[in-house]
């Protein structure tokens, strides 16, 4: 096992409880919580000005630090919005990129080590424009500035960068839930929990039979199921529907690769389907696939995520299959609403801020 995924699967088993390292640890937390609420206090009162947009703004975050299912939400609101008339585009971090002092933008087939396989990924399958920098508000006058069509901007992580402005607040989490509760480094979360009741919408991400805890929240609170959808082979590119390449490759040994911030949930969900899994292997989270983890598998086929795609498809091995996630919402009408949220917030921002050729 990695360092890093060994380092992380440690905390995570401190974390789920309030054992004497948790406690001990707990005097940094409030330290942290003090800072996060200073921080936000200065943004609300007008201490502090965050970046703004003449577009609407939807940010996707988390307060659980590592994976939650993030990406695949993103993936979805792109294309509902798109179906709806919109012409989104995301703004990222780019974590893992090499960027300097300039906002990276493009669209389509991007390359991971420039742009991070997060965005690299939503590039890819959305064909949505990308901008990436550590200061958003950098990504975002980048994408503005190259994709003038955009007039919907969607922050790939980033709730807790106040100085990006905001006019939608998603959070994504798990059925960790908060964890032991705790903020860092005595626990896991970003913010503290009450942060959760000042978000418009709050996504569980389960896989099925698990349970999702009671929330006490001010928004709506969705639950999420991922399922797979297509599966694509690495090196031809061909794709099938996920029936069609069950039936033809169930039988076949198989084996799975993940570098996400929770594996297991990506076997769990193979497994779920039906896939008896020889040999899995869990990579830590953003890995560089510096060398190809696939050499030390015997089995006739390997699946990987769509974040592991973009970046070892350079290994050309032919047994490599990208499964595809398709969000199952526990009450697609989200959808609708969030689409009369935006377009309320883009009549007022077009009524304060009046383009030259507008004319009421």
């Amino acid at each position: 096992m990695k360092p890093a995924l060994f380092v992380s699967r440690t905390l995570h088993r401190i974390w789920s409880g309030k054992g004497l390292l948790s406690t001990f640890l707990l005097p940094l937390s409030w330290l942290v919580s003090l800072f996060v609420a200073r921080k936000r206090r200065l943004y609300q009162s007008g201490g502090k000005h965050g970046a703004t947009s003449v577009c609407p703004v939807i940010v996707v975050g988390n307060l659980y630090i590592g994976g939650t299912g993030k990406t695949p939400v993103v993936l979805a609101l792109v294309k509902a919005l798109q179906a709806r008339g919109w012409s989104p585009g995301i703004i990222s971090r780019g974590y893992g990129s090499h960027l300097g002092a300039h906002a990276k933008t493009g669209r389509g087939d991007l390359d991971p080590h420039e742009f991070g396989d997060e965005p690299s990924l939503i590039a890819r399958i959305s064909q949505a424009p990308v901008a990436v920098h550590p200061r958003r508000s950098l990504a975002l006058r980048a994408l503005q500035t190259h994709y003038p069509e955009v007039d919907l901007i969607i922050a790939d992580d980033g709730l807790q960068h106040l100085a990006l402005a905001r006019d939608v607040e998603i959070i994504v989490q798990d059925a960790r839930g908060t964890g032991n509760g705790r903020v860092l480094p005595a626990g896991p979360l970003r913010e503290p929990a009450s942060r959760l009741a000042s978000v418009d919408y709050v996504i569980t991400n389960l896989i099925a039979g698990q349970a999702m805890q009671p929330l006490a929240i001010a928004g709506r609170q969705i639950r999420m199921q991922l399922g797979p959808d297509t599966v694509r082979h690495l090196v031809s590119g061909q794709t099938l529907q996920w029936a069609d390449w069950h039936e033809h490759y169930m039988y076949a040994s198989l084996s799975a690769v993940a570098g996400i911030g929770q594996p297991e949930r990506f076997f769990n969900m193979l497994r779920a389907c039906g896939l008896k899994l020889e040999q899995t292997i869990a990579l830590p989270d953003h890995d560089p696939y510096h060398r190809s983890p696939f050499e030390f598998l015997d089995t006739d086929l390997v699946l990987v995520t769509p974040k592991d795609a973009v970046k070892c498809a350079r290994f050309q091995d032919e047994r490599v299959w990208e499964v595809r996630v398709l969000p199952q919402f526990s009450d697609p009408t989200w959808l609708n609403d969030l689409d009369k949220r935006l377009r309320a917030v883009a009549d007022e921002k077009i009524s304060k801020n009046p383009p030259a050729n507008y004319t009421s």
